[in-house]
C-alpha cells in the first residue's frame, strides 16, 4: 500500500512536488489509478494551469467521485488547493466541493498580475499542517486567481487585497502557494502534512 500518492493531474509541477516528499524520505507514488489514490494513506492533488483545464482532467481519468470519497488526509497545492473549493470563476467550472468556498480573480488593487514571488502569511489558525508557522515566513507563489477568504481559511495572504492561503475542512486541506519551491518553510508544510493524524 503506498504511504503517499501524488494523483496525476496531467499537470507541470508533479515531479517537483514528487522530489520535495523524497527529499523528506518519503517515496510517493505517481498515480491516476483510483484503486490506488483510494488506498494510499495520504493524497497529494497538484495542479498548474486553469481550473477548466484540470477538472476536465479528473473527470477523463475517473477521478472526480474517488477524490470526493477519501477519507484519509488530503493537500491541494496551487491549483489543487483551488480544486478543492465548490467552484471558480476561471472558466466558471464545478471544482470538487470538499471545502466550501469560490475561486474568484485576484483583486490586486492595481498590482502586477499574476501574484508571483514570495510573500507572508497573516491569521495563521492553529491547524497541525501550520504547526511552527509565524508571520516572519515567506512562501513562493504564482497564480491570478484565489479562494476568497472564509470561516475555512486557515491562513491568509495580503497581494492588494486578501485571499485564503491555506484553506482546510475535516481530512482536507490546500495550499495557495507552492511548498515544493519555497524552501525550508514549504517542506515544514510538507513535513506537518506527513505527520498530520486525524
Amino acid at each position: 500500500m503506498a504511504k503517499l500518492v501524488i494523483v496525476d493531474t496531467g499537470c507541470a509541477n508533479i515531479s517537483s512536488v514528487y522530489f520535495a516528499i523524497k527529499r523528506l524520505g518519503v517515496e510517493p507514488v505517481i498515480s491516476a489509478d483510483a484503486a490506488i489514490i483510494k488506498q494510499a494513506e495520504r493524497v497529494i492533488l497538484p495542479g498548474v494551469g486553469t481550473a477548466k483545464a484540470a477538472m476536465h482532467n479528473l473527470a477523463e481519468r475517473d477521478l472526480i467521485s474517488t477524490l470526493q470519497g477519501l477519507q484519509q488526509p488530503v493537500l491541494g497545492i496551487c491549483l489543487g488547493m483551488q480544486m478543492l473549493t465548490a467552484h471558480s470563476m476561471e472558466g466558471d467550472v464545478a471544482c470538487l466541493g470538499l471545502i466550501p468556498g469560490e475561486v474568484a480573480p485576484l483583486n490586486a488593487a492595481g498590482l502586477r498580475l499574476p501574484h508571483m514571488g514570495w510573500n507572508t502569511l497573516h491569521s495563521i489558525s492553529k491547524h497541525p499542517l501550520l504547526k511552527g508557522f509565524t508571520a516572519q515566513d515567506y512562501l513562493y507563489f504564482v497564480h491570478s486567481f484565489a479562494v476568497v477568504p472564509s470561516q475555512y481559511s486557515l491562513a491568509q495572504c495580503h497581494y492588494g487585497s486578501d485571499f485564503a492561503a491555506v484553506i482546510g475542512k475535516d481530512n482536507v486541506a490546500g495550499a495557495q502557494f507552492h511548498p515544493e519551491r519555497s524552501g525550508k518553510v514549504g517542506a515544514r508544510l510538507l513535513q506537518n502534512f506527513l505527520e498530520w493524524q486525524l
